[in-house]
């Protein structure tokens, strides 16, 4: 069980793939974070429209109101979040998709000396045609 787990996104049309992604975190978690991107920063890289943050937070907790688990959602700016500068956090759950920014998170941390996080990787979802479910499909 990890003290303080580390998820984050736009979660946008809130799929399958990121139920797997938060389920994980929950079930192996003290305590789990999720950055959830600005509408700000979504609007940034996102080729197309994301419904506002407030309704995309509304969502999550709809969802994570099932598990038991303590949790925070914090808006982030940037692809990396508080996951960068959290002393307290020592995990984090990322998608097959996203294993790339765990390790930029885990270089950055190195570099500020803070200890690396234990990085858990779930398979992507894929839909009835075998192809990966996404929010920007």
């Amino acid at each position: 069980m990890f003290k303080r787990i580390v998820v984050g996104g736009t979660f946008e049309g809130l799929h399958d793939g990121h139920k797997l992604v938060l389920k994980t975190a929950f079930e192996n978690a003290k305590s789990v974070v999720i950055g959830l991107t600005s509408d700000d920063f979504a609007e940034r890289f996102r080729t197309r429209k994301v419904s506002v943050y407030t309704n995309r937070k509304n969502a999550l907790g709809e969802f994570v109101k099932a598990f038991d688990t303590p949790y925070e959602v914090v808006e982030i700016n940037d692809s990396y979040g508080v996951a960068t500068i959290d002393k307290d956090m020592d995990c984090i759950v990322v998608s097959e998709e996203t294993l790339l920014r765990a390790e930029e998170i885990n270089t950055i941390r190195f570099k500020k000396g803070l200890p690396k996080l234990t990085v858990i990787v779930v398979p992507l979802v894929l839909d009835s045609e075998g192809v990966p479910l996404s929010s920007s499909r």
